[in-house]
């Protein structure tokens, strides 16, 4: 059996808004096993799929529609391979929590990308890999962060407007439609190289993620839309000056709370969604390193709702103090304390 791991992600950590992404300690698997002693299957795209998660009703279990399964059939289009090898069972344990800020779609991307490297013994790097988990997620911070694991800061290169409208893009949750058709195409170009590039900062030892998960979803779409078309320079400046500090500060040990927190605020994206995350004003402004010893910076994971806050000590406490603001709003919780998935996404055979 192949096994593949995924770690879930979270972008921005204030004010790296499309710039920084950490990998976390909750894993997307895929089990693949290929049944070789099949010569022709009658499953379409010889591709059998089992799901378990918290959403399994609402998944679909087609392999030209689930979207590990369907990136995975644009690679392998992309190297003149129509189908999967028969037969192919493929089974997904997906606790990453869906709509949440987690990285769902990125680590799917990147777990699709992955399975079709692997079935596909197309001898892929992660670095080329990436190349086509860009073609689908234009965002680098998730995926990459999945991908290649810790705190990474990365940027996309701009391509030249041929690549930008291609149209055999499997499926992009963060583009608008249309999205790309519904078949790739009998082959597909390959991905330019080189797409995005990227740097893994350092992250100190004792520096832990509470992630406090709201019951609702926030799409990427609607989080997108309530952010403005333009920004006035102050603003632009206020986050690369923090941001600046931020990926310096996080790696010093003893963590400088003081730093930190002032460093992880954000003037680009988290105030207009404030109407989307009932309580956020307040969370962000009253959970400080004075309130709660241990804290060390608060902000919005992702597009939210979930709420990332970094910390040393005392999570429990922590994670209660925004629990009872959230329960003040009538929306429960769950909560997790999480580290920086080091490794990113990995596979192993058995």
């Amino acid at each position: 059996m192949i096994t593949i791991k995924v770690p879930c992600s979270s972008a921005n950590i204030g004010p790296g808004f499309d710039v920084v992404g950490l990998s976390l300690s909750i894993w997307l698997e895929v089990h693949v096993t290929i049944d070789t002693t099949v010569t022709k299957s009658t499953i379409p795209l010889n591709c059998v799929i089992s799901y378990e998660g918290g959403v399994a009703d609402h998944v679909p279990l087609d392999a030209d529609a689930n979207l590990v399964t369907r990136t995975a059939l644009y690679v392998l289009r992309c190297h003149g391979h129509r189908a999967f090898p028969p037969e192919t069972k493929i089974h997904i344990i997906n606790p990453i929590p869906l709509g949440r800020g987690l990285g769902s779609s990125g680590a799917a991307v990147v777990a699709g990308v992955i399975l079709g490297n692997v079935v596909g013994n197309l001898g892929l790097s992660k670095d080329r890999m990436l190349d086509y988990c860009l073609m689908i997620e234009r965002h680098p911070d998730n995926v990459t962060a999945a991908m290649i694991g810790g705190f990474i800061g990365s940027y996309l290169r701009e391509l030249d407007p041929v690549d930008m409208e291609r149209k055999e893009i499997p499926l992009a949750e963060v583009l608008p439609e249309p999205a790309g058709g519904i078949d790739t195409g009998a082959k597909p170009p390959q991905p330019p190289l080189g797409i995005g590039h990227y740097i893994r900062f350092g992250w100190a030892k004792e520096i832990k993620a509470i992630a406090i998960i709201p019951n609702f979803e926030v799409s990427t779409a609607s989080a997108r839309a309530v952010l403005p078309k333009e920004y006035s320079k102050q603003d632009l400046v206020f986050n690369l000056q923090r941001l600046a500090v931020l990926t310096t500060a996080l790696t010093r040990s003893p963590p400088d709370a003081e730093l930190i927190f002032q460093a992880m605020q954000d003037k680009v994206h988290q105030p207009y969604r404030k109407t989307l995350v009932p309580g956020l004003p307040e969370i962000l402004a009253s959970v400080t390193p004075q309130s709660h010893p241990g804290l060390l910076g608060i902000c919005l994971s992702g597009a939210g709702p979930t709420i990332l806050a970094l910390a040393t000590h005392n999570f429990a406490h922590i994670a209660g103090e925004i629990l009872k603001k959230f329960s003040k709003e009538g929306i429960q919780c769950d909560w997790k304390v999480l580290e920086p998935a080091y490794e990113g996404a990995t596979v192993t055979y058995t």
